[in-house]
């Protein structure tokens, strides 16, 4: 489950919607409960909460989905549109991070969880939220959850097979993921066909 999985199985024109989707959900989550502002009985503390537990569901929703046995992807991208809705323009900074650690390592994983420790050191920074307590929390919250939900991808990392996804070859080496077209769906079929003829 999830935009990468997808990519690495299917490829590029069957991952791009799926990120989409994932991104719109969590936006769509948080706008809709930003439509409580006009409840007089809703003050602007108030509705951040409502905001953040809007984020947290649609989180959760999307790591541990009911109808995939609670098998889902990291939730990285239900993340980005939920806090696109709530605060833009620290997203756009994590976005900056997660791209320049991407394009000098080549791992998605590796540049989200980055990406998801910086998000609370931009939300302590902005003159925005930096005097937001619940988003403050919720930020480093986050960061935690995102290395949690990536330690099988630590440990991948540190034992160096964690598979890397680029737009260019390197060094003459064609990476194991193109995000120009190809994919490892006949490399993921081997796998699986190696590890079913093993058990039999």
């Amino acid at each position: 489950a999830g935009a990468t999985n997808t990519l690495r199985v299917l490829g590029r024109q069957a991952a791009i919607p799926v990120f989409v989707l994932d991104v719109l959900r969590g936006f769509a989550a948080v706008t809709l409960m930003s439509l409580m502002k006009y409840s007089p009985a809703v003050g602007d503390n108030l509705l951040t909460i409502f905001k953040l537990l809007a984020v947290v569901a649609a989180v959760l929703g999307h790591i541990f989905p009911i109808f995939a046995d609670f098998r889902g992807g990291k939730g990285v991208a239900t993340l980005v549109g939920s806090v696109i809705a709530i605060a833009p323009s620290v997203i756009m900074l994590c976005f900056g991070v997660w791209l320049v650690v991407f394009i000098l390592f080549n791992y998605v994983s590796l540049a989200s969880m980055c990406a998801g420790i910086s998000f609370p050191i931009f939300i302590l920074a902005s003159p925005r939220t930096h005097d937001n307590i619940a988003l403050i929390i919720f930020s480093f919250l986050v960061a935690i959850l995102l290395i949690w939900t990536h330690r099988k991808n630590i440990s991948r990392l540190r034992a160096g097979t964690e598979s890397k996804i680029s737009i260019f070859p390197t060094n003459g080496k064609k990476p194991d993921v193109d995000i120009t077209g190809s994919n490892l769906r006949g490399e993921y079929e081997k796998d699986y066909n190696d590890k079913t003829t093993e058990k039999r």
